[in-house]
């Protein structure tokens, strides 16, 4: 039996993460427009063709155990505003990777990445049992290093020319928690996610 079991349905305040399905392929095209969210991605996600591709291999990847794509809700407008998966999945170690996380830019420090992060994480370290969560990017993505730092990932370190993507070579730069840390970084996270949809209420 795999050790996650589809569906999962995250259920947030503001945010609700589904199962990536074909019928959001076009809902996530429409959304992907915008260059400034691929600059620091594996693809080209603004060309509809490239993501399109890139779906359709994080469906195969879930077929095979591998991937556990999700589509992000905006719940007040029930439209879709972008993505995330888990990744690297490992039940013999209890571990795998979120990532391949984007948001339309209209979402960008309203509260919603900590929102899901705080259920993707939940689900992890309460449901599955995880042991190790990784957050992995590129070291030149100097927003998603703060935001990561933000919600409790401890720097692990930085793997040297760890790939080639279309804008290059790639250092990686490597961020954990793990269970002994999650209680604390659980109440961390929680906080910062009430802060942000404060702040947002207040503009």
């Amino acid at each position: 039996m795999p050790w996650i079991q589809h569906p999962i349905r995250l259920d947030g305040q503001h945010a609700l993460l589904t199962p990536l399905e074909y019928l959001h392929f076009n809902e996530l095209i429409n959304v992907s427009h915008d260059p400034r969210i691929w600059e620091f991605m594996p693809v080209m996600g603004h060309d509809p063709a490239t993501l399109r591709n890139a779906l359709e291999q994080a469906m195969e990847a879930r077929n095979k155990n591998e991937r556990y794509p999700f589509v992000i809700i905006d719940k007040a407008s029930n439209k879709v505003i972008g993505s995330t998966s888990y990744l690297k999945i490992n039940p013999e170690y209890k571990s795998l990777e979120i990532g391949w996380t984007w948001y339309h830019p209209d979402y960008w420090g309203t509260g919603v990445n900590e929102e899901c992060k705080l259920m993707l994480l939940t689900h992890c370290f309460e449901t599955l049992g995880t042991i190790r969560v990784e957050i992995i990017t590129w070291d030149k993505n100097l927003r998603s290093r703060k935001a990561i730092e933000r919600i409790g990932g401890q720097l692990e370190g930085i793997r040297r020319n760890a790939a080639i993507r279309y804008n290059g070579k790639r250092n990686s730069v490597i961020y954990s928690i793990i269970d002994e840390e999650w209680p604390a970084t659980k109440v961390k996270l929680t906080d910062l996610k009430n802060q942000r949809y404060q702040q947002l209420k207040t503009r």
